[in-house]
């Protein structure tokens, strides 16, 4: 029996607290694994009820915490090599930034025989500045060489991290896509998207463009806004939701009332507004169910787990070309691809989303097939068992 020891971030709503639960359990039996992470931020959706839902349980570490603090990050890594020293996993799997550090800093001074890192993202541009953003780099090409793999989410993402950023040796990157139980989304019926419509009072020849995550400055809210500015004065008929919360609500908010928008917030409902503020969404086929179009304006993105569920849903998406964004998306058979704050091209893409009822089924129903089994979460669990297995078989060896 071989002992993991898993490491997220954070239980926060998101693409590493599903694939940290599913591995957690569903990896053969011949691997137990021990689940960890920090606690969600205030203005995150907590995820714990993900691995309650699978029977999975999840240690919090209450100091390791989104942000940089100095005295908060050494208790937490004073706390994590005190858990390595009784668990003695033969295993550490880190994922993402803040436990990739931690993490794997405090299983190179265990010795643990095998460490693995995925990159859900990263923060080497459109987060940082120029000085932080090359201490991160330095930091980041260090642990890299105390890691036996690093799991990269995306073929684009490992073109940046081994080429471009020059953090990984090629012969250390593994591409494992993400993966999830999407049963869900693929039997979303009339009635569901009936139901979502009614709540929100949007009638049925409404075309509703959604938008959905963390509402952050790197997620480029602005750009979404412009657009939503821009298809309003071609097409009236179009209403826009923005589902999540974060640290730039209000300014979105503002925002939007800036352009004349009439806006809807879960403090202040408002059936006729032209953007809706939902905040988050624990049911999200919910919104998939009741959309017509799904949008991401980011500056930069690892796999986006909104667009996976878009496509789950037959929803066509209009993204910013970023991140793995294209090797979810191809341009014209699931959605349309912009670069970043084109927002002519992207208001255009939109308005021919909108006016073709029969574009947005095709490309939907191509969406559909083309996510059912590249991002299912047994192939994820087949993927990584696979290359732990490899990597223990090279930890003996040497």
């Amino acid at each position: 029996m071989y002992r993991v020891l898993r490491i997220i971030n954070r239980f926060n709503l998101g693409g590493p607290t599903y694939n940290a639960a599913y591995l957690t359990r569903h990896l053969p039996s011949e691997f137990t694994t021990k689940l960890m992470g920090g606690p969600n931020e205030e203005s995150e959706a907590d995820s714990l009820f993900i691995l309650e839902s699978i029977g999975v349980q999840g240690e919090i570490i209450p100091e390791m915490r989104r942000s940089i603090n100095p005295l908060s990050d050494f208790i937490a890594l004073i706390k994590l090599i005190r858990i390595i020293r009784k668990y003695r996993p033969h295993i550490v799997h880190t994922h993402a930034s803040k436990a990739g550090t931690l993490g794997r800093l405090a299983a190179w001074i265990c010795r643990v025989p095998v460490i693995v890192h995925t990159f859900h993202g990263h923060v080497f541009h459109s987060y940082f500045s120029g000085f932080k953003t090359n201490i991160f780099k330095t930091i980041e090409r260090f642990l890299a060489r105390r890691s036996s793999a690093i799991i990269v989410i995306s073929n684009l993402q490992r073109h940046e991290l081994c080429h471009i950023h020059k953090i990984i040796p090629e012969q250390k990157a593994h591409v494992i896509p993400l993966g999830f139980d999407l049963s869900r989304f693929y039997n979303i019926t009339p009635e569901q998207r009936a139901r979502f419509r009614e709540e929100h009072a949007i009638e049925e020849d409404t075309v509703l463009v959604v938008i959905v995550g963390r509402l952050a400055p790197v997620k480029n809210h602005s750009m979404f806004l412009r657009v939503a500015e821009m298809v309003r004065k071609q097409n009236p008929k179009v209403r826009f939701m923005i589902v999540g919360d974060g640290e730039t609500r209000i300014e979105c908010e503002k925002q939007a009332e800036e352009k004349g928008f009439t806006i809807s917030t879960p403090e202040n409902p408002n059936a006729k507004a032209e953007i809706i503020f939902t905040s988050w969404i624990r049911d999200v086929e919910k919104v998939y169910a009741g959309a017509d179009i799904s949008v991401l304006t980011s500056y930069n993105e690892g796999t986006p787990v909104s667009i996976i569920e878009s496509l789950a849903s037959g929803v066509p998406v209009v993204s910013t070309r970023v991140g793995g964004v294209a090797d979810i998306v191809s341009e014209g058979h699931q959605g349309f691809l912009t670069d970043v704050d084109d927002d002519h091209l992207f208001a255009t893409r939109i308005l021919e989303l909108a006016d073709s009822p029969e574009l947005r089924k095709k490309l939907g129903t191509s969406g559909q097939k083309s996510v059912k089994d590249k991002f299912d979460y047994r192939r994820l669990v087949t993927d990584v068992a696979n290359l732990y297995t490899k990597l223990l078989e090279e930890s003996i060896k040497n």
